[in-house]
């Protein structure tokens, strides 16, 4: 399974909806980078995605987008093909 990295904050319910999505589809682990922690981590997440919402998940070196886009990415059937690699 491909490795999963996702910028959030502690508070968003996107983001605990996000990672409930990725647990049920058998992610074990994801890479957590909380930018209300380190603001920092912020701007570079901005330099990458050129957004400034979270969460902002990348599957592998793919940017998947925000929790809608990966719901959307799930509803289509390619969530899992993500995940495996394929």
């Amino acid at each position: 399974m491909r490795a999963v990295k996702m910028y959030t904050t502690q508070v968003c319910p996107y983001c605990v909806r996000a990672k409930a999505l990725l647990k049920q589809r058998g992610v074990e682990a994801i890479d957590e980078v909380r930018v209300d922690l380190d603001p920092g981590q912020r701007d570079a997440m901005i330099a990458l995605t050129g957004r400034r919402t979270v969460p902002q998940i990348f599957i592998g070196d793919t940017h998947v987008g925000g929790c809608d886009e990966l719901i959307a990415l799930d509803h289509r059937g390619g969530l899992q093909p993500l995940l495996q690699g394929a």
